[in-house]
């Protein structure tokens, strides 16, 4: 991960760690030293780019010697893509639907016998309650929903 404050040169050295999040999922994140990677760990700026996990620790991993310029690895690449279309995602929903919180299941149903006006929304529900909304003929989707930190 790059600091998200600031701009870096890319000609500055950089050091690339290892990293896993509390679900195990690896990937890499450059820093321009061990302190940085400590201070934004500290302030709790790290998260997994798969999942939005922020408890983030150094994964093992072998020595190697890099260059600046030197590109993430591609399953990096890939979840780091991954989570800007979840961030894209949920950007959309939230311009475009009522969030209606703990509530979702209940506007649902309303929504749905005509009880109100009907329109795009979300929020959060238990699973059995989304399954008994799909029994019910009640269309719903549960999207992973990405964290606003540094998305």
């Amino acid at each position: 991960m790059l600091p998200s404050k600031g701009i870096l040169d890319v000609g500055e050295a950089m050091i690339l760690f290892g990293l896993k999040c509390g679900r195990e999922h690896e990937f890499e994140g450059w820093f321009p030293s061990g302190e940085a990677y400590e201070a934004q760990l500290a302030a709790r700026e790290l998260s997994c780019p798969m999942c939005g996990d922020r408890r983030v620790e150094k994964a093992v991993m072998a020595p190697r010697i890099g260059k600046a310029a030197e590109a993430p690895s591609k399953p990096t690449r890939e979840a780091m893509d991954m989570r800007k279309a979840l961030v894209a995602l949920r950007e959309k929903v939230e311009a475009n639907c009522d969030y209606v919180g703990p509530a979702f299941a209940e506007e649902a149903r309303r929504i749905h016998y005509g009880e109100v006006e009907g329109r795009g929304i979300y929020g959060e529900t238990s699973d059995n309650e989304a399954r008994s909304l799909h029994d019910e003929g009640i269309p719903v989707a549960k999207i992973p929903w990405v964290p606003r930190h540094d998305g």
